[in-house]
């Protein structure tokens, strides 16, 4: 995927997510090196993760570039969609603690919430308000917040390679990072609880069969199909596409009347647009709309 080192974050540190291919001996790049790679082609923001030999345990300092990078996404109208993936076999194996800047101070009653609420809560919430649809391309392992950073894109694609595993409870951890929040809405509060209870490791085709990933590919195919979908994306009606985002992230957490309303206004604002007109008039003229993004 087109990508090129515009993000250097500071010196590597140790995955520390307990799993086996990221063991204490896992180094990233090295000092000086873009553990977060981005470019922009064709309306596509390519937001890809570089610490392979850490099967991508995400650093505070990634988590930010990544929380930046999408809020610029939304407010560039020359980005039009968005794909997230990484490098090497690893998608993202959970959170490296050792990228956190150090405690001023010893640990005090609400700090443990607070360090949630500000890093992996404010990290998924940058995927689903993005303002352009986000696809994440799964290479590999997605472990802890790893998993939950695929299941907040709006579209997941996945090597047949890939694997997802809800790792917290190896740890005698509670799920973060808003897994409790989007695992329910996507396969049952059944499944979830299977999920999470037992922390198994779910192939691609597993994820696939529940509704996790839309579609499962080679994984010497996944670079396409990324790229495949995300033109699709970049050249479709990128307003009417946010709003329906936005719908649809909402409904599940409303009512009828609310959900209703919502789409009632959504549409109101979707018809000052370029775009709608264009999707009207081409109709009308039995021709190939061309949408700009306006």
């Amino acid at each position: 995927m087109p990508v090129s080192g515009e993000a250097g974050t500071g010196p590597d540190e140790h995955a520390r997510t307990g799993l086996p291919d990221a063991g204490p001996e896992a180094a990233g790049p090295g000092p000086g090196a873009a553990t977060v790679l981005h470019s922009l082609d064709g309306g596509v923001s390519w937001i890809t993760l570089n610490r392979p030999e850490a099967m991508n345990a995400v650093t505070w300092d990634q988590r930010e570039r990544i929380i930046a990078l999408l809020a610029d996404a939304s407010a560039d109208p020359g980005v039009r969609a968005v794909v997230l993936t990484a490098t090497g076999r690893g998608f993202c194996a959970g959170a490296d603690l050792r990228g956190a800047p150090a405690p001023a101070r010893e640990r005090a009653p609400g700090d443990v919430a607070r360090t949630i609420r500000l890093g992996a809560q404010r990290l998924i919430a940058a995927v689903l308000d993005c303002e352009k649809p986000v696809i994440a391309a799964v290479n590999g392992t997605a472990a802890g917040i790893g998993a939950h950073l695929a299941f907040a894109c709006d579209l997941v694609l996945a090597a047949d390679t890939a694997t997802f595993i809800e790792v917290f409870v190896r740890r005698g951890l509670v799920p973060d990072g808003g897994g409790a929040y989007l695992l329910p809405r996507l396969v049952g509060p059944q499944r979830a609880k299977e999920l999470m209870f037992f922390g198994d490791a779910l192939t691609a085709a597993d994820a696939e069969r529940l509704g996790l990933v839309n579609r499962t590919v080679p994984s010497g195919e996944l670079e396409a199909l990324a790229e495949e979908w995300a033109g699709r994306l970049a050249a479709g009606p990128t307003r009417a596409l946010a709003l329906t985002k936005q719908l649809v992230n909402a409904s599940l957490d409303g009512d009828r009347a609310t959900a209703f309303a919502a789409e009632a206004a959504a549409q109101e604002i979707n018809m000052t647009t370029r775009d709608a007109n264009e999707g009207v008039a081409s109709f009308v003229e039995r021709r190939s709309p061309e949408y700009r993004g306006c």
